[in-house]
Order: structure tokens, then C-alpha cells, then sequence
């Protein structure tokens, strides 16, 4: 006798899952209304539940704590000075090498004339990040900062250069003979300090892709590893520069892999925020027994250096940029040190396969996108900042992810190279009339800033600090 199979019904899951979904979220809301930081665990849990607009929601409650109503834009440019690199990453569809057909190297004049269009048209920074090419000089690098700095500044303008990921940090250390395996510190520290003084103001965050042996070897064996890229940033900050950081997810990654990430990342920052004089918040931060059983660090790996937690979302904590009101020392004890950087924004990146060698991945999708952005939010309790990058996103996707943990979309960018989606060319350019109807539409009050999240106040192409 043959026994039909019972039809399931795939619109709602099953009741136990349900009660199941609803206490452990119900848990972690607790946590989140108190502040405290949520473990691995945590995570797990927001991953797999069913509910995901539970989890958008926790995500707009720590957004709207941080951030209220605000939601930032800024108008920048972006210059992709080479797309010669020396890696051939399985990811990446914008390298290639030397004399092959497209490749393409920017001279100075064609990096003056960009700055000159970038202050013409009101911009306050400029973006700039290429490929590892072989042949440079790292006097072209230094020039090439120097050259945008001079050219905005005899135009009136403050222009901000945000440029060089990680990645390309140690390529010009080494390339500069500066870089040394016993004493990789010394070698960063020598090419940020010549580039910073050069008129450097910041780092981007790109090159962090996911922190894992195992995809590292796999999808970008040859990049640096997440301990350099770790230095680099721990670097940055010691000589006072903020940078941002990114994970590229949606690829050969798995969800344990991108919340130990997120957890590398917020363990760094405590370094850096206590480093600035913010006091400890009374909970441990110690790898537990889920995390060493899982062997993906060693005690002596630990980002945070033995740092206390210190996070940014219980109520109350003022933000890093909070730091210059005298009415918050009671939670801000100041240093006195040198002046120190931070992490100012995470960037989560979906993993796009067209034209690259792991285009038979499918990418991710758009829920996973939204669950993605919000879990980052979540678990990056002392990060003040995150963006849903519309060049990535898409404009549309980075307004509904305003509701679900991002505070800022990104700027104007103009021209891009990296990333193409649905068939985009290089020249990939919103205007700030639509950033601000997006903002607008979300529900948000758009806020125009400046690279370090400081309020703008314009008059045309002309602005100041707010």
C-alpha cells in the first residue's frame, strides 16, 4: 500500500519552531534594551530564526539610539588610480595585470583634473583605492595625495582623502623595503606616516573580505591575512587616523565565519576606544568555550588585546565625536595621550559573481542582505556607524536597510570600477536630490557630513563644518 506524503505547508514554519524562535529572540531583546554585548551564540540564533523582521527591528532600536531620526549622505568622488594588482583574487572581476587589455594606471595630471572636478562640483572627499601594481614607486603614492590635497587647497577647498585599504598599505610597505616579517608594525607605521603627511586623513575599509584560514586560502590566497590587516588599522589608529572596515559576504563563507568577523572587529575596537579613555563597561571580554572549542583563534590572536568591552549602545554612551562636551566625563575618562583613531563605520558588501571565478555562486539574497546588515548592527555594539553602500545595495535596498540598522548611504561617488551591478558602467552617479528623497522617503532626515561624521553646512558648491 502506497501512503501519500502529507503536503507541508512552506508559508509559516512550524508551531514549536515558532515559540522556539520567540523566546531566544525575546532573550536577546532583553539584552539589547540593557546594552550588553550579544555572544557568538547570539548571533547563531538571529541567523537561523525564522522571524527576520524581529531581527530588523532589534537592529532600527539600536539604530535609533544611536542615531534618532538622522540618516547621513555625503557628496565624494571615487578615483580607482590602477586597476593593475599583483593578486588574482577569485572574488574580484576589476584586476587586472600588467599590459593586459583594459588595464589602466593614472597619471597625476589625470588625478589633478579629478580633484579639480571633485571640488568643482562640492565634493568633501575623495575616495581612492586600485589594485597592487607591481611597478609603482611608492613616491607615486605619496604624490598622489600630495596632488589632491594641493590641487583642493588652491581651490578653497578642505578636501578629504580617504584612501589605500589594508591591503595596499603592506604592498607599499614592502615595496618601499620597509616591511619586515619580524617587525611588520614598523614598516605600516613608516608608509602612514609619510602618507599622512602627505595630507592622508583616513583609511577605507576594503580588503578585510572574511576573517577565515580557510577562505583566505581558497577565494584570496596571496592577500594578507586578518592579523595584518588587523595591524594595519591598529596602526592607523595609534597615529590618529579613523578607518572604516567592510566584509564581503555571500561567496564560499558560512554564517559562524561572519559573525567571528564581526566579533575580530568589535574586540579591535574596544583596543582602540579604550586607547581614546573609555571606560571599561563591567562585562568580560574572553573568548568562551563555543569559541576555543572552535579553534579559530589562538589566546595569543585576540584582536582586542586583553581590552575590556566597551560598547556604544546602552543608553547614555556618548559617541567618540561626543568626546569635545565636558558634560560627559563622567562616562569618558580622556587620555593623555597622542590623539587616537577609531573604527568609524562597518560596511557589509555582497559578495556580485559576474565575470569573476566564482561566478557559479548565486551571491546572496536580498533577505540575506537585510538579515546581513541588521546582525551587524547588532553585534557591533561599540562601532558608531553603519552604512548600506547603494553602489552595492542598490538605492532602493539601502533605504529599506535605513530601517534595519544603517544610518548612512553612502555619497555621489561618481565614477566606480570595482563593483558594476545589473550591467552598470564605470560611471555609477546619484545625485544629492536623490539621496535625500531616499533618506526622505525612509522616513529618515537626511544629514549631510563630512568624512568623520561631522555635521556639513553648505551654500553651493561651498561648505564648512556645521
Amino acid at each position: 500500500m502506497t501512503i501519500a506524503a502529507t503536503p507541508i505547508d512552506r508559508r509559516t514554519p512550524p508551531a514549536s519552531l515558532i515559540a522556539r524562535d520567540d523566546s531566544l529572540i525575546e532573550a536577546i531583546r532583553s539584552k539589547v534594551d540593557r546594552g550588553e554585548r550579544l555572544t557568538l551564540a547570539d548571533g547563531r540564533a538571529l541567523f537561523e530564526t525564522s522571524d527576520i523582521w524581529a531581527v530588523c527591528d532589534l537592529a532600527d532600536t539600536v539604530r535609533r539610539r544611536l542615531h534618532g531620526d538622522t540618516a547621513f549622505y555625503n557628496i565624494n568622488r571615487h578615483l580607482n588610480y590602477s586597476n593593475v594588482c599583483a593578486l588574482s583574487c577569485k572574488f574580484c572581476e576589476f584586476y587586472r595585470k600588467d599590459g593586459q587589455e583594459g588595464a589602466y594606471t593614472r597619471d597625476l595630471d589625470y588625478i589633478r583634473q579629478q580633484a579639480r572636478e571633485a571640488v568643482e562640483n562640492g565634493a568633501t572627499e575623495m575616495h581612492c583605492v586600485g589594485g597592487l601594481h607591481p611597478k609603482l614607486p611608492f613616491s607615486y603614492y605619496t604624490d598622489l595625495v600630495r596632488t589632491i590635497r594641493a590641487t583642493a587647497l588652491e581651490m578653497g577647498s578642505d578636501l578629504h582623502v580617504k584612501a589605500f585599504t589594508a591591503v595596499e598599505v603592506v604592498h607599499l610597505a614592502k615595496i618601499a623595503k620597509k616591511y619586515k616579517l619580524d617587525d611588520r608594525a614598523a614598516g605600516i607605521r613608516y608608509v602612514l606616516s609619510e602618507l599622512k603627511a602627505a595630507g592622508l586623513g583616513s583609511l577605507p575599509g576594503g580588503g578585510a573580505e572574511v576573517f577565515d584560514d580557510r577562505i583566505h586560502d581558497e577565494a584570496y590566497k596571496g592577500k594578507i591575512r586578518s592579523d595584518v590587516w588587523m595591524d594595519v588599522h591598529r596602526v592607523a589608529h595609534e597615529l590618529g587616523l579613523n578607518t572604516n572596515a567592510t566584509m564581503l559576504y555571500g561567496h564560499i563563507e558560512r554564517r559562524q565565519e561572519r559573525l567571528v568577523h564581526l566579533d575580530m572587529l568589535r574586540r579591535a575596537q574596544d583596543l582602540a576606544l579604550s586607547r581614546m579613555g573609555y571606560a571599561d563597561s563591567g562585562q568580560p571580554n574572553q573568548w568562551g568555550a563555543e569559541d576555543t572549542a572552535s579553534g579559530h583563534l589562538g589566546a595569543g590572536d585576540d584582536p582586542g588585546m586583553g581590552a575590556p568591552v566597551i560598547t556604544l549602545t546602552r543608553p547614555g554612551i556618548p559617541k567618540p565625536l561626543d568626546f569635545a562636551d565636558s558634560s560627559l566625563t563622567s562616562h569618558v575618562s580622556r587620555l593623555a595621550a597622542s590623539p587616537a583613531g577609531y573604527f568609524q563605520t562597518i560596511i557589509p558588501l555582497p559578495f556580485f559573481p559576474d565575470g569573476c571565478d566564482l561566478e557559479h555562486l548565486p551571491g546572496p539574497t536580498g533577505l540575506e542582505n537585510l538579515r546581513s546588515l541588521a546582525i551587524a548592527r547588532l553585534m557591533l555594539d561599540n562601532f558608531p556607524h553603519v552604512k548600506a553602500f547603494w553602489i552595492m545595495q542598490t538605492l532602493p535596498m539601502a533605504q529599506l536597510m535605513l530601517q534595519c540598522g544603517a544610518d548612512d548611504i553612502d555619497g555621489t561617488v561618481v565614477w566606480y570600477d570595482i563593483t558594476k551591478v545589473g550591467g552598470s558602467t564605470t560611471h555609477q552617479e546619484v545625485s544629492v536630490w536623490s539621496l535625500t528623497r531616499a533618506i526622505r522617503e525612509a522616513g529618515f532626515k537626511p544629514v549631510e557630513r563630512d568624512t568623520l561624521y561631522r555635521p556639513i553646512k553648505r551654500e553651493g558648491k561651498s561648505w564648512s563644518l556645521a
